[in-house]
């Protein structure tokens, strides 16, 4: 009896996951005072909506978060910031001026733009925003998709497994947020109070891009990774779009990338200052274990090797709840601070976020549709009339 219910969990995560969400679970937790963002509650998840211009969205998200923001900035600047400083001898404000000193000539300006509007909505310095938006991100992650002859039903499903920093609390202050910046895709970002750029990103137009840190510390006259995630989900429509952007923008230090579309297509990407090296699905090459037919997947080390072995043992029985259990330990790590699952040609989106001192892939998912998602906010951003 024992092993059954251990047999049945999965299926009852997928039923779970698949029925949680629609537009009556939210609560409608505040509206911004210039109507260009709402913040929501479902699923014991912070939901933020953002629309319009640059400055319309960062006043929004500012006013709306104010006091999380300034919890995010404590952690993740001042904190590990501290501890940077005593474990290299020298200054962490110093070592980030000169990354935004090195990036500033590539950075979007509508980014910057946002960036200071959030600092001075929020009460914040815009001079410590900025830097801890430029935070050099050294994540030990793990990235797979599968698809036709690997998917149990053909689809694409697209896991993306975030591990990084869960002792300091980041998971605290996860979100997950909506953009619908003027004149650009509209898309959802795993993310976290206070933050511009993306490392998990899905847009409307059914292209969902997952990033994983590499070694190249020190090459920073580039776009910066989280800003170029989002640049290119704001305006790329599918994975060939993706892969000539990567190829074309000027990068920075080596970064592992997984993308796919509505279509299908499916790339892995190992992205250097110097070059782009595009793996396509089933694709081997010499520093990945074996890569099934209708699939590409980066990781590393025997988390590489575990990836390698699953995949191969479930080709062809690959659903939602397969894909949840293909992700967990040791694939993820214990900390593993956020685990995304795409299911592009929907628009669906599962996402879990760390515990106190459990790996997200432990935790619950909570479910989303972006098309929903965005129809939801437009619905709701004005609130009802008064009752006569």
């Amino acid at each position: 009896m024992r092993y059954a219910h251990r047999a049945l969990a999965p299926l009852a995560l997928f039923i779970l996951a698949c029925t949680a969400w629609c537009g009556e679970d939210i609560s409608v937790v505040a509206r911004d005072k210039d109507g260009q963002g709402m913040l929501c509650q479902s699923q014991g998840k912070t939901l933020l909506f953002l629309a319009g211009s640059p400055q319309q969205m960062g006043a929004a998200h500012g006013r709306l978060l104010a006091a999380r923001i300034g919890k995010t900035v404590s952690l993740y600047f001042y904190l590990v910031g501290g501890a940077y400083s005593v474990a290299k001898d020298t200054w962490f404000i110093t070592h980030l001026e000169e990354i935004e000193k090195r990036c500033a000539p590539f950075v979007p300006e509508r980014f910057v733009a946002e960036c200071d509007a959030l600092a001075e909505a929020s009460g914040l310095p815009v001079k410590t925003l900025r830097l801890t938006n430029l935070i050099p991100e050294q994540f030990h992650c793990s990235g797979v998709a599968v698809r036709g002859k690997a998917a149990k039903d053909g689809q694409v499903l697209h896991a993306r497994v975030l591990d990084y920093m869960t002792e300091i609390g980041l998971q605290k202050q996860a979100l997950l947020a909506v953009f619908m910046p003027e004149g650009r895709n509209a898309w959802a970002n795993v993310s976290y109070c206070g933050f511009v750029g993306s490392v998990t990103a899905m847009n409307d137009k059914g292209l969902a891009i997952g990033e994983m840190g590499g070694a190249g510390q020190g090459d920073w006259d580039g776009t910066p990774m989280t800003y170029l995630v989002r640049d290119i989900a704001e305006r790329a429509s599918c994975v060939d779009e993706a892969v000539e952007a990567f190829k074309t923008a000027k990068r920075t230090c080596e970064y592992y990338y997984v993308l796919s579309d509505k279509s299908g297509n499916l790339a892995a990407l190992r992205c250097t200052a110097g070059e782009v090296l595009v793996l396509k699905p089933g694709q081997q090459h010499e520093l990945l274990p074996p890569v099934p037919e209708d699939t590409v997947f980066i990781s590393g080390g025997d988390r590489a090797k575990e990836l390698s072995k699953r995949l191969q043992q479930g080709h062809g029985k690959i659903g939602l709840p397969e894909m949840m259990e293909l992700v967990k330990r040791p694939v993820a790590m214990q900390s593993n601070l956020h685990t995304a699952i795409f299911a592009p040609a929907t628009l669906d989106l599962w996402f879990a976020d760390a515990g106190r001192r459990s790996p997200a892939c432990d935790q619950p998912y909570a479910h989303i549709n972006l098309r929903e998602m965005v129809e939801f906010y437009k619905k709701n951003i004005t609130p009802p009339p008064p009752p006569r």
